[in-house]
């Protein structure tokens, strides 16, 4: 298999990888070059509007259903589906976690993702889950797809290969991937154990935002979007298949591999982008913006401008506003923010919110610059200041995130995070007359 791409988000892509195999002027044809079987998958309604139809067409040594032979119910490890609610004792509030260590044990993509919250509800195709993501070994012979939702996987230690039905996608930490609904992949370490973090989403597919009065530019280009090119396996002998499908894991075996599309067409497919590419805009005179500013993509639900989910970074970028409060300005939000660390320093949280880390500010539970950030960000000499080296990232719901059980009773919590905002003192005077 090769890694090649081609680029463009949301574009109609042809590919194959054997010469012919591809049908011209059609899409089912009554055979199919080299004794292929044409094959349609569909990302939404038949019926759906033509903006947002997605479907590809796959060209494939065996049809998918003899790819599914009968399922057996597995048990399905620390993954948890909303609306699922799980017994914990622990209340409401501000939440943060240092980063969870990788383990010894032989973990897998499908083995080694925790849920740490939950949103919405999956069988209303409304919502999200967040995860944290473990590999130590790669998948062999194991095949995995997600009747759910789609994932995007962000890298934040070690490199992963995605080898998918459409072709191979590679990605680094700093580099997303997206395998949308239904896609079949197996996921393969680069060098060594890894570690990401995984949005599960159960709305409406991730697409670009609306600029809106930035304009045509900036933000996320379509052209720094990247689709894996046709790479096929013709592999017999035995492979098994997980399915994760109404919260509940299953697997079948079948006698041969499942990434088996010699060529594909459509705008239903896995895709890669390098959040390094992200073109940011802000303030250049005063004043802290709001950081939709940073979306990269949204899943939008049925009320406009409010998003099923939002996937924001807070990249490298210059800070130049003047007599401003450069950090994040305290606030409480109608969207509740799941906030990962890839790499680097968050300004707003200097201390205690690492790389591999990962926090929770949920529906309208207040949050904001720690003390330390409070103070420096209020009396330092404001000039030009490069934030570099410095990649964090938020799924942002509409939905109250719930935390899971397993995130609940993880070592790695902070119970003393509150307690980074403890130092803040009363500076108002009643006696003072004049603003100083």
């Amino acid at each position: 298999m090769t890694t090649a791409y081609m680029s463009g988000f949301g574009n109609s892509f042809e590919t194959e990888a054997l010469p012919g195999a591809l049908p011209v002027g059609r899409n089912s044809p009554q055979k199919v070059n080299y004794g292929l079987y044409a094959e349609q998958l569909s990302g939404s309604p038949f019926t759906a509007p033509q903006a947002t139809n997605q479907r590809s067409w796959l060209y494939r040594i065996r049809p998918t259903v003899r790819h599914t032979g009968r399922f057996q119910q597995i048990d399905r490890g620390q993954i948890r589906t909303a609306p699922e609610r799980e017994d914990s004792e622990l209340p409401i509030g501000q939440m943060r976690w240092s980063p969870t260590p990788i383990p010894d044990e032989k973990l897998t993509f499908v083995t080694g993702l925790r849920t740490v919250t939950t949103a919405g509800d999956a069988e209303a195709m409304a919502g999200m889950a967040s995860h944290v993501l473990l590999i130590t070994a790669s998948m062999a012979s194991e095949h995995f797809f997600n009747a759910d939702g789609e994932m995007l996987i962000v890298a934040q230690q070690g490199r992963l290969r995605f080898r998918t039905e459409f072709g191979v996608i590679e990605i680094e930490p700093g580099e997303i991937c997206v395998i949308p609904r239904g896609v079949v992949f197996r996921v393969e370490l680069i060098d060594g154990p890894a570690r990401a973090y995984v949005c599960e989403n159960y709305g409406g597919g991730f697409t670009l935002p609306d600029r809106g009065p930035i304009g045509a530019n900036c933000l996320a280009n379509a052209r720094d979007f990247l689709a894996p090119v046709a790479a096929y396996e013709d592999a017999e002998g035995p492979h098994t298949l997980t399915v994760k499908w109404g919260g509940e894991m299953y697997r079948t075996e079948v006698p041969h591999s499942p990434i088996d599309v010699v060529a594909w067409h459509g705008n239903y497919y896995p895709y890669k982008y390098d959040l390094r590419r992200f073109s940011p805009v802000g303030a250049l005179l005063f004043d802290h913006p709001d950081p939709s500013i940073y979306t990269v993509m949204t899943s939008p639900s049925e009320t406009p401008g409010t998003a099923n989910i939002d996937l924001v970074i807070f990249p490298e970028r210059w800070a130049v506003a003047e007599n401003t409060f450069r950090p994040p300005w305290y606030h409480r939000n109608i969207m509740s923010e799941f906030m990962g660390l890839v790499y680097g320093v968050y300004d707003a949280k200097p201390e205690g919110f690492v790389p591999g880390g990962f926090s929770l500010h949920n529906t309208m539970l207040p949050h904001g610059p720690d003390n330390d950030a409070f103070e420096h960000a209020s009396h330092v000499e404001l000039k030009p200041v490069k934030l570099g080296n410095t990649l964090a990232f938020m799924f942002e719901t509409r939905f109250r995130q719930r935390v899971t059980k397993y995130a609940a009773t993880l070592d790695t919590r902070q119970d003393d995070y509150i307690d980074c905002w403890k130092g803040m003192k009363k500076m108002f005077d009643p006696n003072q007359r004049e603003p100083k």
